[in-house]
């Protein structure tokens, strides 16, 4: 009897081209060549939720990877060159960034080394949260948000976080390129020199070294498959620095976009509505046959309440009192909506962005500390100087609020009343008091307002600028049509008599003449260079210090999809090192190849390179008749770390229609080979593959053949104990469950690991017809589950039915 059983299987529609378990939850992720995203779990194979393509993100799904706190989910696009971080919960989009080459693979880690100072840190409370009000949350009737957050939550985008422990996302893609973000955020280091296209990624858990799959065109233009180790030391060095200014920065990070977004908001708060007034008196302008200026003609009517014909005729033919009280309408609700969005977000956020930006600077100057990872004091400090600008200008549109709809309001109302009165209609007593301070305060805005404009309508199309708040939401980089009026403005006169203020750079320079998104982008551009210096800085200081040529791909695994390729990468925390597992089929495809570096790169690993050889029959101890089988010739199709002792392998006998078998592989005896392997430098491993030593393959009862399957793949976790095998077409999948028989000693650890996620199961819900939610599965790990596949499906409808 194998030691894991079925608990589900399923023909998929699509082909799946990437797939990866949760690190927490029986949770498996799978994408396929449409570019849809699906989350299944493990009873029965049943989906959670799908995330289709979308011309937002994309639709050429390349890489997967689990936040370690299985909250998140990382998958990389590579028509649009974007990574997108996922919420598990209900498949929301919570961040996306743009990079400069299409991603291949990406891995997710999560720091274990502990030290004292980072102890500390770990429990201490945020300080931000006591000097800082929560910030509120975006609201949800914006198109714009609607897409980025769900209906009961709007504040997802500052929970990005998660824990204060650091964790990493690691990137690798075409020409070399790879980068490290803390937090799956913040881009910490940008490294340059790794060769080729990268394949596989795993940074270890100590920071200490990069390990990097890669593959190069050789001299003779065959794909060459690579094993290159970077020494990441600074990253370990210092782990506490590198802790706390990451988290600052992300925090920084998670601001402008929480900037950028209520910036938006507002940008869809403006109407189009607003603009009509311009383009009527425009249009009023063009067709009259008189000289008279537009501001006379209402001056005219407000003086004498007398009006040419032809401004009667545009005020009740095409404005119409209707129109008009529709306009005032519609600009006092936009206004009030922009005004709010001001003064709880963009101002709010802004104070938040000043604070950590400072704090930032604080570390700045302990430059024993912080220096070595570059961070620039003068940098940040222009960029507290860019955040400060945003704030002045974003009270400037504050005020130009303010005053255009007390502006509106008077000029409305009169209006309203000579329209009334143009129709001989009914005037409203409480409307038809006027005071002569009234008159003045109406006649001033149409003589500021209502004044014909040459320049304005060889720029714009228009002869007028009545709306003056929307050419602060433009995103462009021409000067305000109308910028704010600041004759008399005492503090202003002051400052520029003062020759010592002003160059001051206590004050924050406010740019009279620019828009709120203009000043906004500039702040994005400085504060995105005071990021960009670390990411600089620590890249130029990782260093190649293992390169090793493996062997050279077979041409015919070209339409292989590169993801489920060997080789596979394995961090052991534990015995600090990595572990390489890998096949090469042209040179003898009947063994399994593992390579071992310590994640420091200085320290000698004996038995680096051993193999293990499949060409005998299955020792099967439950068959009687195991000694009269035939001698088996299996190969290796697929082999993933289960955990630090043992691999999953996917194998096939030699002859054809042969049968396959999932096996569990115990790495113990492997590694315990007295031959050493001297590698020769100047030639590819299997150029020398005769010379490594060679393990037989002992399975016992761990294995279990596949029947009426063309495995070809595999994706196991060893924390949750489970498999799910994907066949040779790519759309055949079976879930396993494993080390069923162990489950009673594992129990209490696996219902630890499980009760993080207590508030994940209870939010799950389902999504879309046919999908159920994942509380419905989420039973305990304890050694009462799955002891019958029926007894799973009963208590599943019962939960349905409740």
């Amino acid at each position: 009897m194998p030691a894991f059983r079925q608990v589900g299987e399923k023909q998929l529609p699509n082909p799946v081209m990437c797939m990866a378990w949760s690190p927490k939850r029986d949770l498996i992720a799978l994408a396929n060549t449409t570019g849809e995203l699906l989350l299944h779990r493990l009873a029965s194979f049943q989906r959670v939720w799908s995330l289709p393509p979308s011309e937002f993100t994309g639709k050429e799904i390349t890489a997967l990877a689990w936040r370690p706190d299985g909250k998140i989910l990382a998958f990389s696009l590579r028509d649009t060159k974007q990574v997108v971080l996922c919420g598990v919960e209900k498949a929301e989009i919570l961040h996306v960034f743009q990079m400069q080459n299409p991603v291949t693979c990406m891995y997710w880690m999560e720091v274990t080394d502990e030290s004292s100072a980072l102890s500390s840190f770990y429990n201490s409370e945020d300080e931000s949260k006591l000097f800082l009000p929560k910030l509120p949350t975006l609201p949800k009737s914006y198109s714009t948000t609607s897409k980025i957050f769900s209906e009961e939550k709007s504040d997802e985008i500052m929970n990005l976080l998660g824990e204060v422990r650091l964790n990493v996302l690691v990137l690798g893609g075409d020409a070399g390129f790879v980068e490290l973000y803390a937090y799956g955020m913040y881009n910490i280091a940008t490294l340059t020199g790794v060769s080729g296209t990268c394949r596989s990624l795993s940074l270890s858990s100590d920071l200490k070294s990069l390990s990097i799959i890669t593959e190069i065109r050789s001299a003779d233009n065959n794909p060459e498959i690579c094993y290159i180790q970077l020494d990441t030391g600074l990253l370990s060095d210092c782990l506490p620095e590198v802790t706390r200014m990451a988290r600052k920065f992300t925090h920084i990070s998670t601001l402008l976009q929480y900037l950028h977004l209520s910036l938006t908001c507002m940008c869809e708060a403006w109407e189009d509505i607003l603009m009509q007034m311009d383009l009527r008196l425009t249009k009023f302008v063009q067709e009259k046959n008189t000289s008279t200026q537009v501001q006379d003609e209402f001056l005219e009517l407000l003086l004498w309440g007398q009006s040419s014909p032809e401004l009667q005729a545009l005020l009740m033919n095409q404005l119409t009192v209707k129109g008009l009280k529709k306009l005032g309408q519609s600009i006092e609700s936009s206004y009030s909506s922009i005004q709010k969005l001001v003064i709880s977000h963009l101002q709010s956020g802004s104070e938040a962005l000043l604070y950590h930006l400072s704090e930032v600077k604080g570390m700045s100057l302990w430059k024993q500390k912080f220096v070595p990872l570059g961070l620039d004091s003068s940098a940040i400090e222009g960029a507290i100087t860019a955040v400060g600008s945003f704030s002045l200008k974003a009270n400037e549109l504050l005020q130009v609020i303010d005053k255009s709809m007390k502006n509106f309001k008077a000029f409305f109302r009169w209006l309203y009343v000579a329209m009334l009165r143009m129709c001989e209609e009914h005037v409203p007593p409480e409307l038809n008091k006027m005071t002569q301070k009234d008159i003045a305060f109406v006649a001033d805005f149409l003589s500021e307002h209502f004044s014909e404009n040459e320049e304005l309508f060889d720029r714009k199309g228009k002869y007028f600028n009545v709306e003056r708040v929307g050419q602060y939401l433009k995103d462009e980089d021409e000067d305000l049509v109308s910028p704010p009026n600041t004759k008399g403005n005492q503090w202003l006169k002051f400052l520029q008599e003062s020759t010592h203020l002003k160059e001051s750079p206590l004050l924050f320079p406010s740019y009279p003449q620019k828009s709120l998104h203009f000043v906004k982008r500039m702040m994005e551009n400085v504060i995105e260079q005071c990021l960009q210096k670390p990411a600089e800085v620590i890249g130029k200081s990782v260093k190649q210090a293992v390169f090793l040529p493996l062997y050279t791909v077979p041409e015919s695994s070209e339409n292989t999809p590169r993801l489920f390729e060997l080789p596979s990468l394995w961090n052991d925390k534990k015995a600090k090192m990595h572990y390489v597992v890998f096949c090469m089929p042209k040179i003898s495809p009947c063994k399994l190849y593992l390579l071992r570096k310590g994640t420091d790169p200085n320290r000698h690993i004996p038995n680096s390179v051993v193999s293990i050889d499949f060409s005998h029959h299955l020792d099967n101890a439950d068959d009687n008749n195991a000694a009269a089988q035939p001698h088996y010739v299996y190969s290796c199709l697929d082999a993933r770390f289960y955990d630090d002792e043992m691999l999953t392998v996917v194998m096939q006998g030699a002859e054809e229609n042969s049968r396959h078998i999932l096996a569990q592989l115990p790495l113990a005896s492997t590694i315990n080979c007295e031959t050493e392997f001297n590698w020769k430098p100047n030639l590819r491993l299997d150029q020398q593959s005769r010379a490594i030593p060679c393990q037989g393959l002992v399975l016992g009862n761990q294995w279990r053949e596949l029947e009426n399957m063309k495995a070809q793949f595999v994706a196991v976790n060893g924390i949750r104990k489970v498999a799910c095998v994907l066949s040779a077409n790519q759309r055949h999948v079976r879930v396993f469950e494993m080390d069923v028989e162990d489950e009673d000693d594992e129990g209490a650890e696996s219902q630890n690991a499980s009760a993080d996620q207590d508030g994940l199961e209870t939010t799950m819900t389902s999504q879309g017809q046919g999908e159920e939610s994942v509380d419905a599965g989420a039973e305990e790990h304890g050694g009462d589950r799955f002891q019958k596949a029926e007894e799973q499906l009963e208590s599943e409808e019962a939960l349905e039915l409740l």
